[in-house]
């Protein structure tokens, strides 16, 4: 089972807008077609797009009709696969009645289960977090989503089945002094959940602008994963392992029905300013 992320597009109303000094709309567009060929070259399709919030800076009603009408008409080559389905998180720039009122019918929307693959031991369920909060750089879950979250776990130990958990905020400090700042507000208390709980077998986030890498508490195979931005960079706080930190990136993640889960970094070339 293989899923691409991709994160922090910041799209904007205008399709020609600027935002941090590049345009979010063709990055984003170029994102998907380069990654997906690349993919496409090795035979590694994937089964599904995760995207991981910050979709749209400026909250609009037109930057989310970009993002469906990209997701639904994508421009790939003839000889492609169809684009796979599309599972969204919100980020903390995100307005989520206008998301889930454009988007609702195109991607599963987070807080939500997906089963991805198989059954009993070797099935995999992708965990969908909404840590957006109004008013609120900072993430938050809040009580319901977190009895949720603790429910979605026990039945995952009950049924013998792998859990990755996907949200916009990391869970905890990534070694840069402002990004930490505005991380997962209960993000101690969400790594000593998952510290002790087998069936969780990773965790992918956004927001920082950069591919970082990290482990569960106590658990070295079980990965912390930070995914670059398609629109621009931050930092890096850990070197990139391509050696290109300043391109837009992605995440391949294979998972196998081991519970072991792979992932590879994508990089492309930033496209020359218009």
């Amino acid at each position: 089972m293989r899923l691409l992320q991709l994160s922090d597009p910041h799209l904007l109303a205008d399709p020609d807008g600027f935002c941090r000094g590049r345009q979010p709309l063709p990055r984003l567009r170029q994102a998907l077609a380069a990654a997906l060929s690349q993919l496409a070259q090795e035979d590694l399709w994937p089964d599904w797009l995760l995207l991981t919030g910050d979709l749209c800076q400026d909250e609009s009603w037109g930057g989310y009709a970009r993002l469906r009408e990209l997701l639904t008409e994508t421009g790939l080559p003839p000889s492609f696969p169809p684009l796979p389905p599309v599972a969204l998180v919100p980020g903390n720039h995100e307005q989520c009645l206008r998301l889930r009122a454009a988007l609702g019918r195109h991607a599963l929307l987070a807080p939500a289960r997906l089963t991805l693959a198989g059954a009993g031991t070797g099935e995999w369920r992708l965990l969908l977090l909404d840590s957006h909060c109004p008013g609120w750089v900072e993430g938050q879950l809040g009580h319901r989503q977190w009895a949720w979250l603790e429910r979605e776990i026990a039945a995952a130990e009950r049924d013998g089945a792998w859990l990755l958990l996907a949200l916009h905020h990391p869970p905890g400090p990534i070694g840069d002094p402002f990004l930490d700042t505005i991380a997962l507000a209960e993000g101690p208390a969400l790594l000593a959940l998952l510290a002790d709980r087998p069936a969780v077998r990773g965790l992918v986030f956004g927001h920082v602008h950069q591919y970082w890498r990290g482990w569960l508490p106590g658990a070295p195979g079980r990965p912390l994963l930070g995914c670059p931005s398609t629109l621009c960079p931050f930092g890096p706080v850990q070197p990139c392992p391509l050696g290109r930190g300043e391109d837009p990136g992605a995440l391949l993640l294979e998972l196998d029905p081991a519970g072991e889960i792979r992932h590879r970094l994508l990089r492309w070339p930033s496209p020359e300013p218009p």
